[in-house]
């Protein structure tokens, strides 16, 4: 964002000088702030411009480092402490939040990604002892989402494992239990809650982690690691996504298509404004025609189940010209079905592009995928940080994870909320909470996460990967 850039004068344009010069910083920030406020609303609402003073974090004035982000008003700073020494009025010490008895503490750190996929456990650091950093998964292990909520709860205490071999967090072990939400996702949540969690990760759909926040009251801070669903983000209860949305994902997918110079489209859907199945179909189709694409067919179909599009299939074949872009929110298996039947009528020039659940069913895989386009949350390559962590896991643990682009997810949850208690201090859920709101600038897994000044969802650029030659390889990145 723009910053405004102050310039110092040495102030004999006016041929007086000012008394209380010590106090003329702080009239001049007054101006600086608010003008940076102008900047960074990119209005003049003097409402909006408040909005975007209240986010200001970092501001550099002539009165030192400025922040009003998870305030109510009152900037932290130091304080300097001046003495008359020999007539003179100067420095001898800066008292800040971390005095501690005449003896300054550590600032609270960031958490050390790097440090703890490094971590070796076959030579540990002494073990952390003091009071444990507890993470509570609600996870659903059913059909619907049990290809990323299985292999999410196995990685998240593996690398609380790691973060322990590392020495813990400022010396706190980090513990990690998992409670299938089966029928009842309240009942799972509370005993995650009189386990003693201090956060959660939870599952991907409305139907469970709406319980889980009614549960928690809001007071909790809630991850929906593997989560799309706009819906789902509401930080004024503590809910958040890891990743972009439904809409970020799939305007992505319309604008490769457009860059691609495709300007036909065939869609697949399950009905208007049907949560994941409908809205990314939804979305892509405004994107689209937004941008001088024509969908010239609209198919429904049943989402995880459908194989025979034999009916949609004769339809598209009257329609068709051989040159669109097919694009749904459809499984791999349903994907590749659905292109050979197409293919059987002589459609072999189309382009397929489709959302995260290509990654998470294994389109890379699956035969006749070549050419085939999916936009995953992490387009992982060979000896990368997530590629090398997932190939540690499975030495370690004698298994491979499935749906490999949805790991860093949910190692993120963990890692931003323990990041959220560092930024704190405390263990309290909801300060956890307040703390996750101002995240800026997060470094994780899965790319920069920032909460502050957003509602949940992280802003993020949404990589295209394609199968190329047989392997998944990234091809575009849109967005941010």
């Amino acid at each position: 964002m723009p910053r405004y850039e102050n310039e110092n004068h040495d102030g004999s344009a006016k041929g007086e000088a000012l008394e209380s010069r010590g106090f003329m910083p702080l009239y001049v920030d007054s101006m600086f702030v608010g003008i940076q406020g102008i900047l960074d609303c990119g209005c003049a609402d003097p409402a909006g411009i408040g909005e975007a003073v209240k986010q200001i974090s970092g501001f550099e004035g002539l009165s030192g480092e400025i922040t009003y982000a998870g305030t109510n008003g009152i900037p932290p700073k130091a304080v300097p402490i001046n003495r008359i020494v020999d007539g003179e009025d100067v420095l001898v010490a800066t008292i800040g939040a971390d005095w501690e008895g005449g003896a300054v503490a550590a600032a609270p750190s960031g958490l050390d990604v790097d440090a703890v996929l490094a971590a070796d456990l076959s030579d540990c650091a002494a073990t952390p002892s003091g009071d444990p950093i507890r993470v509570g998964m609600a996870m659903d292990f059913s059909d619907v989402v049990g290809f990323v909520d299985i292999p999410g709860s196995k990685v998240v205490p593996y690398v609380a494992e790691l973060i322990n071999c590392a020495g813990g967090i400022n010396g706190s072990p980090v513990e990690v239990r998992v409670a299938e939400v089966g029928d009842d996702a309240a009942l799972a949540t509370q005993e995650l809650l009189d386990w003693g969690a201090h956060f959660l990760i939870g599952p991907p759909f409305a139907d469970f982690a709406l319980p889980i926040l009614q549960t928690t009251g809001g007071q909790v801070p809630l991850f929906v690691a593997a989560s799309t669903e706009p819906t789902l983000a509401d930080a004024s209860i503590n809910s958040y996504l890891v990743t972009f949305d439904d809409y970020g994902m799939s305007e992505a997918a319309a604008r490769w298509a457009l860059d691609q110079g495709i300007t036909r489209a065939i869609v697949f859907t399950e009905g208007e404004g049907i949560p994941y199945t409908g809205v990314n179909p939804d979305a892509f189709i405004a994107e689209f025609e937004a941008n001088g694409g024509e969908v010239v067919s609209t198919q429904t179909y049943v989402w995880a189940a459908d194989t025979d599009f034999s009916a949609q299939v004769n339809e598209i074949a009257g329609i068709s010209q051989n040159n669109e872009v097919v694009f749904s929110a459809a499984l791999a298996f349903q994907v590749t079905a659905l292109r050979g039947q197409l293919e059987g009528q002589g459609l072999d020039g189309l382009t397929y592009v489709g959302t995260d659940a290509l990654d998470a069913t294994g389109i890379q895989v699956e035969a006749n995928n070549e050419g085939i386009a999916h936009t995953p949350h992490v387009s992982i390559s060979a000896g990368d940080r997530v590629d090398t962590l997932l190939a540690d896991y499975e030495a370690a643990k004698g298994e491979a994870l499935e749906s490999r682009g949805f790991m860093p997810l949910y190692v993120d949850s963990m890692f931003v909320g323990i990041q959220g208690i560092l930024d704190c201090g405390c263990t309290d859920p909801a300060g956890i909470g307040e703390a996750v709101k101002q995240l800026s600038g997060f470094e994780g897994l899965s790319g920069e996460i920032t909460y502050a000044g957003t509602n949940g969802i992280p802003p993020k650029a949404v990589p295209i990967n394609r199968i190329v030659d047989g392997e998944d390889v990234l091809v575009a990145t849109i967005g941010d």
